[in-house]
């Protein structure tokens, strides 16, 4: 209007002083010249800030709050056809409310202390933003401006100059507030936006708060979670600045200690409904049991009605500080949904004298102001409308005896935050009225007087501020701008008397230490439905000891089979992701959770298996010795004589000794019995079967010498039975002589072989030389059966020979076998199964070679005669 009057007070001299066609043109001139500095002029206004409701008390010196009385934006369309509706919240908070009752009492306290702010008093302008951007902007503004309309980069100041701002209570808003605020570096100090990104000094100079950064919040989240075991949880949290970097943090900090994110679910501001459909279900068909929700509490609102219609159950849900202590959610229909949940909250300290202010309240008919009847409605539970299904409100309820309800105590919530934020706000204005007596944080500086200075200089008095509040609270920022973190941990459960609440159990402090510290009371918890098990949140049960965990090919690392540890390998802890090898003398035991000292295995005398081839090993030794017994006995019979009774003798004391040498394989394995038991066997058998060779050859001599003209009889003597008896024998003497000389065999632990075991056995030295001796043995052996196989048919007299043909076929038949048998047992067991052979092998001879004979002298004694010999075919 300035612009127009001043063109038209310009027109009259020039319109007096033109002629003709100028005159008209002058006219013409100066009327577009008013009509562009209307339009000029308005777009450079800003809308006014009509729409926001707001409380004033006067001040010398002003402080400007925005907070949010109200919450839950609804939402409207908008068509831009016409003006834009105003944006209208419907839900009050109640515990909101009690920030403006409780900036009303730390002012009236500022105010009447002489230590403070002396004969200045400090007022204040609030208004209510709902916790919509536009409204916070607009209030802002406002205090920087101080004029209507409100026009950017100019500032008409009153008497009462505004000093900081308190503000927001959303941290999305704060960031929008601190951009602008930031700028001219205006103080602001936020009492509940708790989002880490306003911790960044160099995006926001002059950002202050007194409630913790989410940064802290979220780690204690984190290990709250942790605490419990809980490896497997679902997350929602907001599109919001606060929703999305607190639950980032949390997702760091769970996946740090190796714990996995079920699902993860974004809550949309936006939307009316918060797609709360979705999440619901999402919630309802996880396996996670445990569900973290980083929201406040207008939002989580939404979801938890959803979740009723649903039919949700047995989800324990962790809150963090914007909604774990709403009065919202304490009815009697949330309990089956919520009870047992946990959460952090702020910090609740008992301020005093505030609560006696507050039941001195004034009742709202004598108020005309719209929060206070509807702070009276909520917490009275009534209406001051006619008609409706609750009990009317009087307006002579008493507050006193609300004193002890959980409606009441439960409204303090925010109360410290806004209660710190208004001291700090007054003493660092104090202490900047000090300036000049206390020489200032600098002596070289200029002290500014309490009117003028600007509002940059009182940054550096907030900064360096420690002030110890009436609450005990001790207040003091980093280089951040934050203060310390200290939280409530708080269980919601069904108290004593029957009322839903929550309990304090504990609390996350990072104050005292560098590393935070979780405390928590856990008699104190009581989970779904009052429970005292603490449920289990996991993707994969635990794997025991003697298990461990293998990983599932496409599935997040908490997700795991449990896989038993290989042979050898133990895993002595739960869920242990490796097995550890035992060492060599030592095994797992059933379970492989430790190792154990293994077991020494060897063949001893006391086992049975032992004793029983001990016993039959020496009961057999007595057989040979009976049939010698008798042969001497009987040894002018024709049958005796007939079949050489030197050699035959002297092969049963061979047959006994066979007998007996496996004893030597019995017992613990000495460096003696290891270096002589090979070579007993093999020079005994060899002795045995060379005389057996000799038996069979001298048999086929005997024969031909028979004949006419035959020049073999000097063959046929006993001396050259004697050397084919020493030439076999002497070859395996010398083989295991060179033997035990160059690889002489010795005991050892065999660790190995047999798992659990230490097997205590000889080494052979040298396999070859093993296998060469029973070689040599199967090489006499064989030359005797091709022997006796051609001799078989030999007349009567000289029918030894069949049965010779029959030993040595057993006699090979059972080391044949012995080799694929040996090769395949184990431990004790292999020398048990060359006991075996022993016996078997020595068993076989003495049946197929002489029981015939001990049968005719026995039991048929008619046929042990000279004619009976001669004249049978076969005996």
């Amino acid at each position: 209007m300035l612009a127009f009057l001043s063109v038209w007070i310009s027109f009259i001299p020039a319109y007096l002083s033109a002629q003709g066609k100028y005159t008209v043109a002058m006219e013409s001139f100066a009327i577009l010249v008013s009509s562009w500095a209307l339009v000029i002029c308005q777009r450079c206004e800003l809308p006014a800030i009509s729409d926001i409701e707001g409380v004033t008390q006067p001040g010398d010196l002003m402080v400007g709050i925005l907070t949010l009385i109200h919450s839950d934006e609804n939402y409207q369309k908008i068509i831009f056809t016409k003006k834009p509706p105003k944006t209208t919240c419907t839900l009050f908070s109640l515990d909101q409310y009690r920030t403006l009752q409780t900036v009303l009492f730390a002012v009236e306290e500022i105010n009447s202390n002489p230590d403070i702010l002396p004969n200045i008093t400090l007022g204040f302008q609030m208004y209510d933003t709902c916790s919509v951007a536009q409204y916070e902007l607009q209030g802002a503004l406002e205090f920087l401006t101080e004029s209507r309309p409100l026009v950017p980069n100019y500032r008409c100041p009153s008497k009462s100059p505004f000093t900081a701002v308190i503000g927001s209570a959303v941290s999305s808003n704060s960031i929008t507030l601190a951009n602008v605020l930031g700028v001219f570096k205006y103080p602001q100090i936020s009492p509940l936006s708790s989002v880490s990104l306003l911790s960044n000094r160099q995006r926001f100079p002059s950002f202050f708060r007194t409630v913790a950064s989410d940064k802290f919040q979220s780690r204690g989240l984190a290990k709250l979670i942790l605490h419990f075991g809980w490896t497997w949880v679902g997350l929602m949290a907001t599109d919001t600045d606060y929703g999305q970097l607190g639950s980032q943090h949390i997702k760091q900090e769970i996946t740090k200690a190796g714990g996995c994110i079920a699902f993860s679910e974004t809550i949309p501001v936006g939307q009316p409904n918060r797609n709360a459909p979705h999440i619901a279900k999402v919630i309802k068909e996880s396996t996670a049991k445990v569900i973290i929700a980083f929201a406040i509490s207008a939002d989580i609102l939404i979801i938890m009605h959803e979740m009723l219609k649903q039919n949700v159950s047995g989800k324990v849900f962790v809150a963090n500080a914007g909604w774990s202590k709403s009065n919202l959610f304490f009815v009697e229909k949330f309990f089956q949904l919520l009870s047992g949940s946990v959460g952090l909250g702020i910090r609740t300290l008992d301020i005093p004298g505030l609560s006696n202010f507050l039941l001195t309240v004034e009742q709202p008919s004598n108020l005309e102001q719209n929060w206070m009847k509807l702070f009276w409605e909520n917490m009275f539970d009534c209406s001051f409308l006619n008609g409706t299904s609750v009990q009317q409100c009087t307006g002579n309820e008493s507050m006193s005896s609300m004193r002890n309800s959980s409606v009441y105590s439960n409204s303090f919530v925010f109360a410290h935050s806004y209660y710190a934020a208004v001291y700090v706000v007054a003493r660092s204005l104090d202490y900047m009225r000090n300036c000049k007596r206390s020489g200032g944080f600098h002596s070289s500086e200029t002290c500014m007087g309490i009117w003028i200075f600007k509002p940059w200089q009182l940054l550096r008095y907030i900064q360096n501020l420690r002030i110890t509040l009436s609450s005990g609270a001790q207040i003091y920022f980093d280089d951040n701008g934050d203060i310390p973190a200290i939280h409530d941990m708080v269980n919601w459960q069904r108290r004593s008397d029957g009322t839903f609440w929550y309990v304090d159990v504990g609390n996350y402090d990072s104050s005292t230490s560098l590393e935070p510290k979780l405390t928590i009371n856990s008699s104190l918890l009581r989970w779904i439905m009052g429970d005292s098990q603490v449920p289990r949140s996991v993707c994969s049960e635990s794997c025991p000891p003697g298990l461990r965990k293998a990983a599932l090919q496409g599935q997040p690392v908490c997700c795991h089979e449990c896989a038993p540890c290989l042979q050898g390998e133990i895993s002595n802890q739960t869920d242990s992701g490796d097995c550890t090898k035992c060492p060599s003398d030592q095994w797992p035991n059933s379970q492989k959770s430790s190792c154990v000292l293994k077991m020494v295995e060897f063949l001893s005398f006391e086992e049975p298996l032992g004793a029983v081839l001990a016993a039959v090993s020496i009961l057999s030794s007595f057989a040979p010795a009976f049939i010698l017994k008798m042969f001497i006995q009987h040894k002018n019979t024709p049958v005796i004589k007939a079949n050489n009774y030197t050699l035959s003798c002297l092969l049963l004391v061979l047959l006994s000794l066979c007998f007996l040498c496996s004893l030597v394989f019995i017992g613990y394995p000495q460096p003696e019995k290891c270096l002589l038991r090979q070579a007993s066997f093999g020079l005994v058998f060899a002795l045995c079967v060379s005389c057996i060779l000799a038996k069979t050859i001298m048999v086929v001599l005997a024969f031909m010498a028979t004949r006419p003209g035959s020049s073999l009889r000097k063959w046929t003597t006993a001396q050259m039975s004697y050397m084919i008896i020493f030439v076999g024998f002497f070859n395996q003497l010398i083989l295991c002589i060179v033997w035990l000389s160059l690889t002489p065999p010795f005991p050892q632990n065999n660790f190995k072989t047999k798992p659990g075991f230490i097997i205590i056995e000889c080494n052979e030295g040298s396999l070859i030389a093993f296998w060469t001796m029973l070689g040599y043995l199967f090489l006499l052996a064989t030359i005797s059966f091709m022997v006796a196989f051609q001799a078989r048919r030999l007349p009567d007299s000289f029918n030894e020979a069949q049965f010779i043909t029959f030993s040595m076929l057993a006699f090979l038949s059972v080391w044949i076998s012995f080799i694929p048998a040996s090769l395949s047992a184990q431990g004790k067991y292999t020398v048990a199964m060359e006991i075996f052979a022993i016996l078997a092998s020595s068993w076989a001879l003495v049946i197929c070679m002489f029981l015939p004979k001990c049968f005719i002298i026995l039991f048929r004694p008619d046929m042990n005669s000279r004619k009976q010999i001669m004249g049978r075919s076969r005996i």
